[in-house]
């Protein structure tokens, strides 16, 4: 008989089943709302997490009920080798959902092997539909280049495709009836996400953060929506009424926090969990990883750190802190 296994839980009772693994702090884009144009200091490869390591961690948490794993980044694509370590995954943990969160710019050619390695789906990250846009929010005049990883992500079975919008008042949130046309044009699923307090350069500010609220009605008003029924992401998802393809979804990170049903854990590059997106403490896994420790040491730090998870962020707290690192560092 096997044995029972003891979900992560919290002390408010949030089980924890969605691993998010970095795998490189580095990226090929410099949007403004994550780090500067000159980049950042990147993690030194020492101390980066390699595939074994990778492998081994994420093997304790499958032991531990996760589920679902996200492989993100930095931008995970431009790690070496990366669907090396996807089919060594999958052929572990083959009944793991495994999908990756990326900017597309490398999906033209990666989306094939990455698809025969067992990758499930991807979900892109894309803030404009416009070039001149596109061009000023990442820093790269690439959209062409991202919706060619589009086209290819989908020939290649990596569905369903989902789009992330940050939207950002005075920038693009003119935009999102526009995102939500493609969405019928083509079954892409957008989630439009609030812009949040992570970027690197420290010049968020309150008065950008456009209410998902806002958003669904400015769509609604154009493509009447219908509400799905309340799943386990965080995203608030909706249908199209006249039963178009596709659908949108909106993450109210700022105006209406989920944290009461938050179910996500993180691995940074350089293998420091994370329970909290705006955690201020992180449990290295790394050293004693790399020390000689036993599964059985690395799993009681591991559900030590999930227990003492805080209640939730306090952005809209006047004592709100900033965590240390940026969105690219601490891997999406």
């Amino acid at each position: 008989m096997g044995t029972t296994v003891t979900p992560l839980i919290d002390t408010f009772g949030r089980l924890a089943d969605d691993l998010r693994v970095s795998v490189t702090d580095k990226c090929n884009f410099r949007c403004t709302y994550c780090m500067p144009a000159e980049g950042l200091p990147w993690i030194p490869s020492e101390r980066t997490l390699g595939f074994d390591e990778i492998e081994r961690l994420v093997g304790i948490f499958v032991g531990l009920g996760v589920s679902e794993v996200k492989l993100t980044g930095g931008e995970p694509t431009v790690r070496r080798e990366l669907p090396d370590l996807v089919a060594r995954l999958h052929a572990r943990f083959p009944a793991v959902t495994m999908s990756m969160t990326t900017n597309g710019f490398l999906l033209d050619r990666l989306a094939a092997p990455l698809a025969r390695a067992g990758l499930g789906r991807v979900t892109v990250s894309c803030d404009s539909l416009l070039r001149h846009r596109f061009a000023e929010m990442t820093r790269r005049d690439a959209l062409e280049r991202v919706f060619a990883g589009l086209r290819a992500a989908d020939a290649a079975g990596l569905s369903p495709i989902k789009l992330n919008c940050v939207v950002i008042a005075g920038t693009n949130d003119d935009e999102v009836v526009d995102f939500a046309r493609l969405s019928r044009e083509t079954g892409y699923q957008v989630r439009f996400i609030e812009y949040m307090p992570l970027d690197a350069d420290h010049r968020w500010e309150r008065a950008k953060v456009v209410p998902s609220a806002d958003v669904v009605a400015a769509i609604d008003r154009a493509f009447p929506l219908l509400a799905d029924a309340g799943g386990s992401e965080p995203a608030r998802t909706f249908r199209f009424a006249d039963g178009a393809p596709g659908g949108v979804g909106v993450v109210p990170s700022v105006t209406e926090p989920f944290c009461d049903t938050c179910n996500r854990l993180r691995l940074t590059a350089d293998g420091q969990l994370r329970a909290c997106l705006f955690s201020m403490h992180e449990a290295d896994l790394r050293t004693p990883l790399r020390a000689g420790a036993s599964d059985e040491e690395l799993e009681a730090t591991i559900r030590s750190t999930v227990w003492a998870k805080w209640e939730g962020h306090k952005i809209n707290h006047p004592d709100f802190e900033r965590p240390d690192r940026s969105m690219s560092m601490i891997g999406g």
